[in-house]
């Protein structure tokens, strides 16, 4: 079993937006996010790992690398690799994921779609 993801204070590594945060708009990164805070708008951290953490609250699309849920989002998530619902997670939206870990104690309401990462590229390759 993977564990949580921890935030990082290494130079560049992790954008870390905490508990006192309260975002309307949209995050584009191009590097890993850690959100501890709240946001309401749209998430794209492109090819890297968003992870919600277990105070974050957000009302947003978003689309990741990989996404691991402590925290509670409302939106629709799309991740190219995986993603993760931990116990103290809340999902209530719809995944499209090449792969899922929901676990015990872990809340979802909504539909998951398994897309294989080869399938994924062959898509975005014809337009699809």
């Amino acid at each position: 079993m993977s564990q949580p993801i921890q935030p990082s204070h290494g130079a560049g590594s992790t954008a870390i937006f905490g508990q006192s945060m309260i975002i309307k708009g949209s995050i584009r990164s191009t590097q890993d996010v850690y959100l501890d805070g709240e946001i309401e708008g749209e998430l794209d951290v492109g090819n890297c790992r968003l992870t919600i953490g277990p105070h974050g609250k957000v009302t947003a699309n978003a689309k990741a690398r990989e996404v691991e849920i402590l925290g509670i989002i409302t939106g629709n998530v799309e991740s190219t690799e995986n993603t993760a619902i931990r116990p103290s997670g809340q999902l209530y939206g719809d995944i499209t994921t090449g792969g899922i870990v929901i676990e015990n104690g872990a809340v979802l309401k909504g539909r998951v779609e398994i897309v294989p990462r080869i399938k994924q590229k062959a898509e975005v390759a014809n337009g699809d």
